[in-house]
């Protein structure tokens, strides 16, 4: 039996076809233009899903990248006014030994007074550091307050404790700032561990006792706690001290004293040279924070009420020790933040060579997942034009054919 095509048929089959091979072309032209072989969902639904969910960690990533560009503007800024402040330190604890040669005049020391009156400014200046965003670079999180106000006995902290953080890396938050109380206040007194300081009454009385700031010798033994060294005199006149704690109990027996001999008690050791007077005092006490401003307030009180005479020497070398122990812990503190703001540069380096990877490796993701492989495209593009110039030909050819061309 044969089928019979009607002309109609043969028409619509043609035009379906050229329609098909039209729109695979168009297609395949789009592709090309585009650079994508995905062009909808529904091109590929599984490879559309991952391609967003890679997209969506890129933008992530580089999200990061700009937090990283933020931190590290942040912490440089930072790393530079510690670097100042290191150098207005050198200058301060400089002007603090030279305060303490016995040969200078009050007019001298006047002048050393108003030297550190001015590096007491700049160091003011240093802290109240704008961050370039309108706020201020160590205030907390309080970052439109000024941090520091002078006051006569030192400055006033208006920021809180907070350090402002940004998420750096998808596992990272770094903190981007450090409050001025963690950098300009908590500085220890003393060795770090206590405190020697002469009484205010030694130098009315004569005496010449120069405290050292001492050592601890063994920790295990050491119980932090006041203790006051007291002289007298005997009756033969002979120098001793005794030593009490808060409480007024004997720790150490009324002992001669000789100048400069190691005094020990409790796993601590220091000494006193000069001639104490009797009735004298020095004491011993735990390490507590102090701010900069204070130590060198402290100091610049000292040296303009200062006066003359052995004993106002012997009390102005104690006070200046004091304050350059201070003040080197104050540096150290200094020093050791900038370490970290180092640390957490040399990071961000890292974090930004990973990043630029794994975004690197994202763009190849993602051009596996939805763009085109532009050499098979272009070759299918031909093979495509050419089969629909090929198939307009034919289907122009057929729908030409009449019986009535043979008659």
């Amino acid at each position: 039996m044969v089928a019979r095509i009607s002309t109609q048929m043969m028409y619509d089959r043609g035009v379906s076809q050229l329609s098909t091979l039209q729109s695979n072309l168009l297609k395949t032209q789009l592709q090309l233009s585009t650079g994508r072989r995905v062009l909808t969902p529904a091109d590929d639904p599984v490879a559309s899903a991952r391609a967003l969910e890679v997209g969506q960690s890129q933008q992530l990533n580089e999200q990061y990248s700009i937090n990283r560009q933020t931190a590290s503007s942040t912490l440089a800024q930072a790393d530079t006014v510690l670097d100042t402040l290191n150098d207005i330190m050198d200058d301060v604890r400089g002007t603090v030994l030279q305060a303490g040669s016995p040969t200078l005049s009050q007019s001298d020391r006047d002048s050393l007074a108003a030297d550190l009156e001015a590096s007491l400014q700049d160091i003011l200046g240093q802290a109240n550091t704008a961050d370039g965003t309108g706020g201020y670079l160590f205030s907390g999180y309080k970052t439109n307050t000024q941090p520091f106000a002078l006051t006569s006995t030192g400055a006033n902290y208006y920021g809180d404790q907070g350090q402002r953080e940004l998420q750096v890396g998808s596992g990272r938050q770094m903190a981007i700032s450090a409050s001025g109380s963690e950098i300009f206040e908590q500085n220890l007194t003393g060795n770090g561990t206590f405190l020697t300081q002469a009484d205010a009454g030694n130098a009315a009385r004569g005496g010449t006792g120069v405290i050292s700031p001492g050592t601890v010798v063994n920790a295990k033994e050491w119980v932090p706690g006041t203790y006051s060294i007291t002289f007298s005199k005997t009756a033969e006149g002979v120098t001793q001290y005794a030593v009490t704690d808060a409480d007024g109990a004997e720790v150490v027996p009324a002992t001669d004293f000789k100048s400069g001999e190691p005094i020990q008690f409790r796993g601590i050791s220091f000494d006193i040279a000069g001639v104490p007077a009797a009735d004298d005092q020095f004491t011993v006490e735990p390490s507590k924070n102090q701010s900069v401003f204070q130590t060198i307030r402290d100091v610049i009180t000292a040296l303009r009420t200062a006066g003359s005479g052995p004993a106002v020497n012997a009390d102005l070398t104690n006070k200046l020790n004091t304050a350059n122990q201070n003040l080197q812990n104050a540096q150290d503190n200094m020093v050791a933040v900038r370490a970290s703001i180092g640390a957490r540069g040399r990071e961000l380096d890292y974090l930004d060579s990973s990043g630029s990877a794994l975004n690197i490796e994202y763009e190849s993701q993602i051009n596996d997942l939805i763009n085109v492989d532009e050499i098979e495209a272009a070759s299918r593009f031909v093979q495509q034009t050419t089969s629909l110039q090929a198939a307009q030909q034919t289907f122009k050819t057929a729908t030409g054919l009449s019986l009535f061309n043979y008659i």
